[in-house]
Order: C-alpha cells, then sequence, then structure tokens
C-alpha cells in the first residue's frame, strides 16, 4: 500500500529530529509538526503497522529500512527544491513552505532533471 502526504511527512520529521541527535519521541514529532499528541500517536501507529517505525518500549522511534528510505527521498525532494527556489529570487520562508508542498506530488523523471539542473548551476 502507498504511503500518503502526511506519512511521509512525518517520516522526514523524525529523519529530521535524528538528524539533529538524540533519541525522538513521539512528543518530538508533535512539537516540531505543531500537532497534537493524540494526532501524532496514530500516525505513528499507522507508520508502525505498515512497517516504516519501530517504537521500543521507552517511546523511541527509529526509521525501518523502508522507513528511512522514504524519508531520505522525501528530504532530499525537500532541499533540493528549497534551493532551487531560492536561487531564483524566493525567499527562505515561502520556498520552504513551496518546497514542502512539491516535494510530495513531484515525478521522479523530474525532480531528476530539477536536481541535475540544480547541480549544473552550483557546478557552473
Amino acid at each position: 500500500m502507498p504511503i500518503q502526504e502526511s506519512g511521509e511527512m512525518y517520516l522526514e520529521t523524525i529523519l529530521v529530529l535524528t538528524k539533529r541527535g538524540g533519541p525522538v519521541r513521539s512528543l518530538d514529532v508533535a512539537n516540531e509538526m505543531g500537532y497534537s499528541k493524540p494526532s501524532i500517536s496514530r500516525a505513528m501507529g499507522i507508520l508502525k503497522n505498515d512497517g516504516y517505525i519501530e517504537i521500543d518500549e521507552s517511546g523511541y522511534i527509529t526509521l525501518t529500512t523502508e522507513g528511512k528510505k522514504i524519508a531520505k527521498t522525501i528530504y532530499e525532494r525537500h532541499v533540493v527544491i528549497s534551493e532551487l527556489l531560492i536561487s531564483l529570487g524566493v525567499d527562505k520562508k515561502t520556498a520552504e513552505e513551496d518546497a514542502c508542498r512539491i516535494e510530495h506530488v513531484i515525478s521522479p523523471k523530474t525532480f531528476r532533471a530539477l536536481k541535475k539542473f540544480n547541480k549544473e548551476r552550483q557546478e557552473g
């Protein structure tokens, strides 16, 4: 079953929090995303049942191999699209917000083209 956009957002947030260091719990995800604890708890249950995350007995969340793969893909899209929009003169806040929406709907083919263009632009 394909993961929904909201699931991708949760996985990306878990990845970002993990990169910042320290263990990740549902409360951290709720605080980062600005969602209520019950909403996050429900989402974490779904992600766990679908095999994207593991939650230990202390409530610490880790991404499974599949969850990490999806999170890294979405995060990479976010970074590349944000950088590209900023280079076009879009302010950082707007670029981040727009990238957050675009990252979930862009086709792999179009993203590869944007990524190639962004890389060439940075090298050139």
